[in-house]
């Protein structure tokens, strides 16, 4: 795999990863190298800082939110492979004749859904909402106009009237969407 650090992926691992991601050996091998690139500390893990190096991630609005997301289960501020991967499979293109939890359609609605859900309460409530937006539009957009939207889409996906969209209303509220073209980045193969 050309690096030194590759030696700590073994077959085993990359058949491992293969079945739980859905990703092809060929890809887990350059996401190991992206990987290994990234830890500048050559200690198997990444920390925030390494994926704000990432010029995409730096560039894009919801950056830190999507950062966060790979830190969700993380005991110790840190990302290993397995867990960077795992994420990543969020974003693999789905193929309807290989089943994969992680990319499936309800576990991509549930990865976006956590992008709003700021304080993880399994709710994105108005201020959630109104503080994502703004994110992403910055100030292009009147706090007048955001405030509509906002209040718009509460209204149009809460269905049981708490103010809030919770998961199943997020899934209704977005059950005509592509979600794979929405939510895939094309993987070199």
């Amino acid at each position: 795999m050309g690096n030194k650090s590759s030696l700590m992926l073994q077959e085993q691992d990359i058949r491992e990863i293969q079945a739980e991601t859905g990703f092809l050996p060929s890809q887990i091998e350059r996401l190991y190298s992206r990987f290994t690139s990234l830890d500048k500390g050559d200690n198997g893990s990444l920390a925030r800082e390494d994926f704000l190096r990432i010029p995409e991630l730096a560039i894009n609005p919801l950056g830190d939110r999507i950062v966060h997301a790979f830190f969700k289960e993380s005991q110790d501020d840190r990302v290993n492979f397995r867990q960077f991967v795992r994420i990543l499979a969020h974003f693999r293109p789905m193929k309807r004749t290989q089943e994969n939890k992680l990319n499936s359609r309800e576990e991509k609605l549930r990865f976006a859904f956590k992008m709003y859900d700021l304080d993880d309460d399994d709710c994105i409530s108005r201020e959630e909402l109104l503080a994502v937006l703004h994110m992403m539009v910055g100030e292009n957009i009147s706090d007048e106009q955001l405030n509509s939207i906002a209040e718009r889409t509460i209204m149009e996906a809460d269905r049981d009237g708490d103010q809030m969209i919770g998961f199943e209303e997020f899934c209704g509220a977005l059950e005509r969407t592509d979600v794979e073209q929405k939510m895939s980045i094309k993987f070199l193969k």
